[in-house]
Order: structure tokens, then sequence, then C-alpha cells
């Protein structure tokens, strides 16, 4: 087989990315914009209400509790790990912006990179100068979004801890007790 052949091949394949990998890193940092935007506003709740994962998880024990049934402390135990489990499910979308927003930003460069040695070698200098000028900026896009959303995580994961420690100290205080009020006066 003719390694120009394999070669042109993987130049259509990378061509044909461009468009998904550059609208990827748009669609990437018009996300993280959100996510910092909703990050101050769960500050905001939090500082005035304190943890809306903390009151859910009240109003379950409440419920559960109202039902008088059999096992409470098998049942709570249950109602904690489902309830640490959503609570961590938030984070999948930021750690993989953390993930994928680097790796987007480098296709984003070496794809047009390509295209603007193809330019250069055609002559046609604008057109080199306009992938150059796109390279980069998918780079900063994609570097950027990955930076922003390590930060948002690193803040997001120490509520989740904290949550979590608050969520463990209800429970352990209501199986103790058999009620939620000693553990509503002990905790927030």
């Amino acid at each position: 087989m003719n390694v120009h052949v394999i070669e042109t091949f993987l130049y259509q394949v990378s061509t044909a990315l461009y468009v998904p990998v550059i609208l990827s890193c748009a669609l990437l940092t018009f996300y993280v914009t959100l996510s910092t935007g909703f990050l101050m506003r769960d500050a905001w709740e939090r500082y005035r209400h304190g943890a809306s994962a903390v009151y859910r998880y009240r109003k379950v024990v409440t419920a559960e509790l109202a039902n008088n049934a059999e096992h409470l402390d098998a049942r709570l135990e249950r109602l904690l790990q489902q309830s640490e489990l959503k609570v961590v499910q938030q984070l999948d979308r930021i750690r993989f912006v953390i993930k994928v927003g680097p790796a987007l930003g480098l296709m984003g460069t070496l794809i047009p990179m390509g295209i603007s040695l193809a330019a250069l070698a055609e002559g046609n200098i604008p057109k080199m100068a306009g992938s150059m000028v796109t390279a980069f900026t998918a780079t900063v896009a994609g570097l950027g979004c990955g930076v922003v959303a390590y930060l948002i995580a690193l803040k997001r994961e120490k509520w989740l801890r904290a949550d979590i420690t608050e969520m463990e100290f209800l429970t352990e205080m209501v199986v103790r007790d058999g009620k939620l009020d000693t553990a509503c006066k002990l905790g927030h």
C-alpha cells in the first residue's frame, strides 16, 4: 500500500474533524461560563440558606421516619448512600470538561495547523494566517476551560465533602436516638 494514500486519508479525516472540534470548543466555553454562574449562585444560596443537598436529605429522612417500618438503620444507610451518589454524580460533568477541554484545544490547534501548512504549500498566505489564528484560539479556549473547570471542581468537591459529613452525622444521630429532632438541633 502506498504511504501517500494513507497520509491523504489521515489528512481527510483530520480535516473532517475541524468543524466538530471547533464547535465543541465553543460549546465547552459556553458550558464553563454557565457553570461559573451556577457556582456563584450556589455559593450565594449556601451562604444564605445552607446546603440544599443536606436540606433535601433531611426531608427524605423525615419521610422515612414517618413510615415506622422495621430496620430503620439499614434503610437510613441506604438513603445516605443514594444521596451521596446523587451529589457525587453532579461533579461528573465538570470533571469531563477538565479532561476533555485541553484535549479539544490541542485538536483544535493541530487540525488548523495542518490546513495552514497545506495553504502555505499552495502559497495562500491569507488562508494560512487565518488557520493559525483559529489554531491558537482553540488552544487558549481548551486550556482555559480546563483550568476554570478544575477550580469549579475544587470548590464543589469541598462542598460535597462537607455535605456528606453533615448527612452522615444526621444519619448517626437518627439511628442513635430514633428521631430527627435531636439531629436537627445538633446539626445546622
